[in-house]
């Protein structure tokens, strides 16, 4: 396996740097033998956990698939009935979001993540004997995931990972690492108690840039699953390895002159301020034909959202969008990610109701909260000419994540014409962003959106090798 390691640590040190200072060193004084280092998936080091995960992978394959079932249910349980404890435990941690959705995403998780039920096999007969075609599993994989939903992200992943017969080990983002840890030993502890496999989902409870590189060139990694933005999707997918890549979106919203607007307003509002605008799949920004744009404005009014004038928008803007890099590119203030609209208000010199669920306002389509994947609870709004032009900036201002696109019409060839446009792993039509993911509509649940490398909503399957077992010239009993 060829790997650019250079690519690999620059890449990833970025990713870090980009979240703020990293634990020292790699977990220095913790063995596999301390205590939370090696016993209910806790490690301090990479090649200890993957060690363990395949361990466990060994034993988990002798077992039937009722036994996976089985595995399932134990995480669904202890995600549904200890959600508070450690939906709060998260918040706390993370100081990011509302912890009533904190709580929420973990206990919809457990109830929704799709299981082994997922998994199918299919058959071919003919002339020439019979074919079997079943899903197998890869081993053990290496996930990276983010500060935004760290433990529900574990969660979905190792019930689908799981369900596909396979192991994990996972490097949380490092401001997420704690209730990563404790939701782990919970889950391994109680799976070995009811089933007697242990470490089945493992973590580095001290993730560092060389536990992280250490886990992408593991050559015992079979398969990477990363969530998160363009520099970690870049270094899974130039690791060498078959990379599964939940990326970045900055979705936006498109509202025609035959739109409902009342149930746009609504939708907007529930979707862009659901955990504080955090999910990949949220609003972010709203192009609306100037026909109905002042009575869309009023819709927001009466739906509850606060709109902050140009003066209130720049003051906010001074202090939310930073300049980082070389390059000095605008990008999200780590000081109001996922905070609450009341302090990005403040921030605006505006004082509003501890309960506002969001900010709005008018911008011209240049501005910075248009462009930037903002993860806040303020949302731009973007006169445009007619519905090819609001398309037009809305497919630009993707750009091209491919990730997520919401239209609000009655018009099907507006709906028809935007969806051939920005090609979106995921399209919504008169609903909120969570939609797409059954809460609300119709389809199944997971927090890992492989946008880049074509999978899109994982599930068991995303997670398993096609195998063909064929027998030639027999067991055709037609």
């Amino acid at each position: 396996m060829n790997f650019d390691e250079n690519l690999i640590r620059s890449v990833v040190a970025q990713v870090l740097a980009e979240v703020g200072p990293m634990p020292p060193g790699n977990g220095a004084g913790h063995g596999a033998g301390d205590n939370l280092g090696g016993q209910n998936g806790v490690f301090y080091d990479a090649d200890s956990a993957v060690g363990a995960a395949r361990a466990a992978f060994e034993q988990l394959r002798e077992r039937p698939m009722a036994d996976r079932k089985r595995i399932i249910d134990i995480i669904r349980r202890i995600s549904i009935e200890q959600c508070e404890e450690l939906g709060l435990m998260e918040m706390e941690e993370t100081g990011i979001g509302r912890p009533e959705h904190k709580i929420e995403k973990l206990k919809t998780l457990g109830e929704q993540t799709p299981g082994v039920e997922f998994l199918e096999t299919k058959a071919y007969s003919g002339d020439h004997g019979l074919a079997i075609i079943e899903r197998a599993p890869f081993g053990v994989i290496g996930a990276i995931t983010p500060v935004t939903h760290s433990l529900p992200t574990i969660t979905g992943n190792a019930v689908s990972m799981i369900a596909g017969g396979n192991t994990v080990v996972v490097n949380p983002h490092p401001s997420g690492k704690k209730v990563a840890a404790e939701g782990v030993r919970r889950f391994n502890e109680a799976i070995a108690a009811e089933v007697g496999i242990d470490n089945l989902i493992c973590v580095i409870a001290e993730p560092t840039l060389e536990s992280a590189e250490a886990l992408f060139k593991h050559r015992s990694v079979a398969l990477i699953c990363v969530t998160g933005g363009p520099a970690v999707a870049k270094a899974a997918l130039n690791s060498g390895k078959r990379a599964i890549v939940a990326g970045p979106g900055n979705p936006p919203v498109v509202v025609d002159e035959t739109a409902d607007l009342d149930l746009a307003a609504r939708s907007i509002i529930a979707g862009a301020s659901y955990d504080n605008n955090l999910l990949c799949i949220a609003e972010k920004e709203v192009f609306v034909v100037e026909r109905v744009f002042d009575d869309m404005m009023e819709a927001m009014r009466r739906a509850g959202a606060v709109q902050l004038n140009a003066g209130q928008i720049d003051a906010l803007t001074a202090k939310a969008i930073v300049q980082v890099g070389d390059d000095h590119h605008d990008a999200a203030s780590k000081d109001f990610i996922g905070q609450n609209a009341s302090v990005l208000a403040a921030a605006a010199n505006v004082t509003v109701p501890a309960d506002t669920e969001l900010l709005f306002g008018e911008t011209d389509e240049s501005h910075p909260f248009v462009s930037v994947e903002q993860m806040m609870p303020f949302v731009p709004f973007v006169r445009a000419r007619d519905i090819d032009h609001a398309i037009e900036m809305a497919k630009h201002y993707e750009h091209g994540f491919r990730h997520t696109a919401i239209i609000h019409s009655r018009n099907v060839r507006n709906m028809t014409k935007m969806g051939r446009a920005l090609d979106t792993t995921l399209y919504v039509k008169n609903g909120p962003c969570m939609a797409s993911l059954g809460l609300g509509g119709e389809g199944y649940l997971s927090f890992s959106i492989a946008g880049p490398t074509g999978e899109g909503v994982t599930t068991p399957t995303t997670f398993t090798r096609e195998r063909r077992c064929s027998m030639i010239d027999e067991l055709r009993v037609v």
